[in-house]
């Protein structure tokens, strides 16, 4: 694999990433990066619905000394762009979450962990200088779920993101056409794996609901963890109002709305679709983070106008990261953040706080 030492001239755009970050991966590589469930509809449907949500343009705006700088959960931030939880991340990068964070860093972005990273978590936060949040599976092996929190707790992280959307794997059929697999020098290093082996079932018995989702995550899993951590706990997977209101009632500091990518379960909503319900029904309680189909500054102040404090990308920076390392996953960052300052710069808003619904226009 090829890394690429400066930015190419052409890469203006974080969609430039993608054709270089395809010549520079392997089919199996790509394949795990790129599908999504089923026939994938949600998968598109979750950057096509940006595009269907036309901006309203506010002129002759005083925006003189504007900035991007937030409020989250107790913490200033520049921008409110985060690098949302992937997997396994050497799979596009020899030295993977390690780059990511440095990367992610160098432009002040928060980054989430995934749980199954391929790097340890002390070698990324020996490099990351932003914000960490672990991204946890709540699994039925309590200690092991306990120990990873803590390890999170002593290295400073800001807090705990919990996948609540994904307790089974989705149905990704282009994954199962080209037969990807896991190289053998890319693992979750940081999972323990279980010391029990799961029960053989018998003929009468469901694979699904007897064996997959016999011991999956319930609301009481998540109160019990919210009273072990002095860290902030956000729910990631929440696409109805109904769940965020339980995510709060169970303790959680704030909600994701999350498809996890179009990668779990195929004809669910676009995440944008979603959001304005969701926000009302959370009343401000606490935050509403958005991911899904973000490729622009403009989708990142459309996610804003509808009520999300925060967005997270997945992979354009993974395309960047597999393209130039560090570099790439700063600079695409940047170039996300210099078009969120252009949006709002061109609709008369000079914070994030300005941005509401009537910079969009509806019909």
């Amino acid at each position: 694999m090829t890394i690429l030492t400066s930015i190419p001239r052409d890469i203006v755009s974080l969609s430039d990433y993608e054709r270089y970050a395809r010549a520079r991966l392997d089919d199996n590589a790509w394949v795990y990066l790129m599908s999504g469930a089923g026939d994938e509809l949600t998968l598109a449907d979750n950057a096509q619905a940006y595009q269907r949500i036309k901006l309203a343009g506010h002129v002759l705006g005083n925006v003189a000394g504007g900035h991007t700088r937030l409020e989250l959960l107790g913490r200033t931030l520049p921008h409110p762009i985060f690098v949302a939880p992937m997997a396994y991340h050497r799979l596009f990068h020899p030295e993977g979450e390690a780059a990511t964070a440095l990367g992610a860093g160098a432009i002040g972005a928060g980054m989430v962990i995934s749980s199954l990273a391929s790097v340890s978590f002390e070698e990324i936060a020996a490099k990351a200088t932003g914000p960490l949040w672990l991204q946890l599976y709540l699994q039925p092996d309590r200690g092991a779920v306990l120990e990873m929190v803590r390890r999170a707790e002593a290295l400073g992280f800001a807090g705990v993101m919990v996948t609540v959307d994904a307790p089974l794997a989705g149905l990704r059929n282009r994954e199962q056409r080209a037969g990807f697999r896991l190289p053998d020098d890319v693992r979750a290093v940081n999972v323990t794996p279980p010391s029990a082996p799961l029960q053989p079932l018998t003929a009468n018995q469901s694979v699904v609901f007897d064996g997959l989702m016999a011991q999956a995550p319930t609301w009481d899993d998540m109160e019990w963890l919210v009273g072990q951590t002095r860290l902030p706990v956000m729910l990631k997977g929440i696409l109805t109002p109904n769940d965020a209101v339980r995510a709060f009632e169970a303790g959680a500091t704030g909600v994701v709305i999350s498809n996890h990518g179009g990668r779990i379960l195929d004809g669910l909503p676009a995440t944008i679709e979603v959001l304005p319900a969701i926000v009302a029904a959370a009343q401000g309680r606490g935050p509403v983070l958005i991911d899904g189909g973000i490729r622009r500054g403009s989708d990142v102040f459309k996610a804003l106008a509808l009520g999300a404090a925060a967005v997270m990308i997945g992979r354009p920076i993974m395309h960047a990261l597999a393209t130039a390392g560090a570099l790439g996953v700063a600079h695409a960052l940047r170039t996300l953040h210099e078009e969120l300052e252009v949006v709002m710069a061109l609709s008369g808003c000079a914070t994030v706080k300005d941005i509401g619904p009537q910079h969009l226009f509806t019909v």
